[in-house]
């Protein structure tokens, strides 16, 4: 065609340019359609063709930006549970009160309903799906709970933060998943002021 010029072709899997270069921006887009598609669907039921539709991108810049769908699934989470964030303002004020900031903080992310949604996906989906269980553990055990632990310099620290996780983790399921009562509606403070106390001992004392 005289006067026009041909759209460049891509190789199978490459991203267009023009796309490659919105950068950041895309990138969240992606994590935050992430975050709804897993939430909605289930990892099971989720494809990255699905979330590439909802973020209104190519799929291949989706495995572009993230890779696997189980990178996709841990970056989703991550979003909910910002451990990056957390981690210095939990520890931030000392030992004194970490039970109290950790439990606080768990219960506040799982009391957002925004926040709350990918994490009944990532809880029910990690009780069959190793995928799943393999995020749970990375996010709440190793980048929340073990760093914690670890900067409190305390003895056997992934034992502790096991132990908190478990404690916490199980508060969840029966909180949240199964919605066992009366847990289920007990005042988040409530639970926060029994929880503290153990969570404490876990992570402070000898």
């Amino acid at each position: 065609m005289t006067g026009e010029s041909r759209p460049r072709r891509r190789g199978p899997g490459r991203p267009r340019q023009d796309e490659v270069e919105e950068g950041p921006g895309t990138q969240e887009r992606i994590r935050l359609a992430a975050r709804e598609v897993f939430a909605e669907r289930g990892y099971d039921k989720t494809s990255v063709r699905g979330i590439a539709k909802v973020a209104g991108v190519d799929p291949a810049l989706v495995h572009h930006y993230f890779g696997s769908k189980d990178d996709l699934f841990a970056a989703a989470i991550e979003i909910s549970m910002e451990p990056a964030m957390v981690v210095p303002a939990v520890i931030g004020e000392g030992p004194e009160g970490i039970g109290e900031r950790l439990a606080r903080y768990f219960l506040g992310v799982w009391e957002n309903p925004v926040t709350r949604a990918p994490l009944l996906a990532v809880i029910r989906s990690a009780l069959t799906h190793e995928a799943a269980a393999k995020v749970l553990r990375g996010l709440v055990l190793r980048r929340l709970l073990e760093r914690v632990a670890a900067d409190l310099d305390v003895p056997d620290p992934t034992f502790r933060a096991e132990l908190a996780a478990s404690h916490m983790v199980g508060i969840a399921i029966l909180r949240y998943v199964l919605q066992v009562e009366p847990l289920a509606s007990a005042d988040p403070e409530d639970i926060v002021a029994l929880v503290a106390p153990t969570l404490q001992r876990y992570l402070t004392e000898d």
